[in-house]
């Protein structure tokens, strides 16, 4: 068991270590849309024709809104583009990271207390600790 702790704590740092590589991010998507006019002669009302565009957008949710920003195609986007990206990448290394220390909290042993005194210091505590939440609900 010890050997595979040392593997997952090892696991565990790399991660950690490429956490702090990702830069800078934010979450959101960015997509192409295409949109009507609204003209009847224009070229957009024929069927068939997926509209003017495309033009970028990046949708985010915050505060239980979503929000939509458009951005202008050059180096603006292509910030955005590489934001997402490393959002996405930071998520994904997350959940790794919390499926790893999962497995390392299962397999770490527990502290054994021979003091019984020691014991009952330690119960105290946690119930006075406990307590409260016991009494709110």
């Amino acid at each position: 068991m010890p050997n595979a702790l040392q593997e997952l704590d090892s696991v565990r740092d790399k991660l950690r270590q490429q956490l702090l590589k990702v830069g800078d991010f934010r979450p959101g998507t960015i997509y192409p849309r295409f949109r009507k006019c609204g003209k009847k002669n224009c070229v957009c009302a024929q069927t068939g024709h997926p509209g003017h565009g495309p033009q970028y957008l990046r949708t985010t949710a915050k505060g239980g809104k979503n929000r939509a920003e458009n951005l202008r195609v050059g180096p603006e986007l292509e910030k955005a583009v590489k934001e997402a990206e490393n959002y996405q990448r930071f998520v994904s290394l997350c959940k790794e990271l919390v499926v790893v220390n999962e497995q390392i909290c299962k397999l770490r042993p527990v502290k054994e207390i021979r003091n019984p005194e020691e014991l009952e210091s330690l119960k105290k505590k946690l119930q006075r600790q406990f307590a409260g939440r016991l009494r709110r609900r």
